[in-house]
């Protein structure tokens, strides 16, 4: 028999706004796609210790919202990672992406991938069908992962990475340092290249705590011979202490904000390929 004297459960006002508002944040997404108005931007990063030159870009995936404001995949990433939402933006990531590879021969680009895409039929195809096509197409991509969505499935990442660096793309680890098991798992995935999280190289010329954890984070990579990059540079101070203690690039809004017209596309500027 039901207690009709028995209260509901109290709701939970922030829960509620967080699933509004990532309801909302996937409607805009969706829209997005529906509507044709998913864009990259793209950021430069430069030589530690020679910025005038360019090793590599890393495209953005943005998406339109109904007024035509930008937002940014920290924004709706996050809410629809899990999604179809998520698979499909990543595979228009990942087709604007070669896009930009095929129509830029000396072009080398970095697209961000869940791992949830790994098992994706249409993303795959995608990027087998650009490899198949163009030799040098796997040569010039590298695939950004964040530890997190890896560890999802660890062996499938692993084994997936094999593969591909099998065909040249090469693999960074995002956020390197944000999460205490990351250095554990280096010995799980292949990776070539381990970006730095930005919350330790912000304030870096003067925060000693954020110092000893880079030092420590360069010399983790270094023993494994990975490719270094500091993420988050914003100072001339802290981009003159990275390249200090040996990190291979740099990346921030020091050197550049991201921006969805490509650089390379520009009349009569020239493309630099470290």
């Amino acid at each position: 028999m039901t207690d009709r004297s028995a209260k509901p459960p109290a709701s939970n006002p922030i829960a509620e706004a967080v699933s509004l508002r990532d309801r909302g944040l996937q409607a805009t997404a969706e829209e997005a796609i529906r509507h044709k108005q998913v864009r990259l931007a793209f950021q430069p990063v430069v030589q530690a210790h020679a910025p005038e030159h360019i090793a590599f870009h890393e495209a953005f995936v943005r998406v339109l919202d109904p007024t035509g404001r930008v937002l940014p995949a920290a924004e709706f990433m996050p809410a629809v990672e899990a999604t179809e939402t998520g698979r499909l933006l990543d595979c228009i990531a990942l087709d604007k992406a070669l896009t930009q590879l095929r129509r830029t021969p000396d072009l080398r680009l970095a697209v961000n991938m869940s791992a949830h895409s790994i098992g994706y039929a249409r993303w795959r195809r995608t990027l087998e069908r650009a490899i198949r096509s163009d030799p040098t197409a796997g040569e010039r991509l590298i695939l950004e992962i964040n530890e997190a969505s890896a560890m999802r499935v660890p062996d499938i990442a692993g084994a997936f990475m094999s593969e591909m660096q099998s065909t040249g793309v090469a693999f960074a680890l995002d956020d390197f340092g944000a999460s205490h098991s990351e250095l554990r798992n280096l010995r799980t995935f292949p990776v070539d290249i381990v970006k730095i999280d930005g919350s330790f190289v912000r304030g870096l010329a003067t925060d000693a705590d954020n110092q000893a954890m880079v030092r420590a984070l360069h010399a983790v990579a270094r023993a494994f011979d990975l490719f270094t990059v500091a993420e988050s540079v914003e100072t001339a101070a802290d981009a003159a202490f990275a390249a200090d203690l040996g990190i291979d690039c740099l990346q921030g809004y020091f050197f550049a904000a991201p921006t969805m017209r490509p650089p390379w596309s520009a009349p009569r500027q020239a493309h630099r390929r470290a």
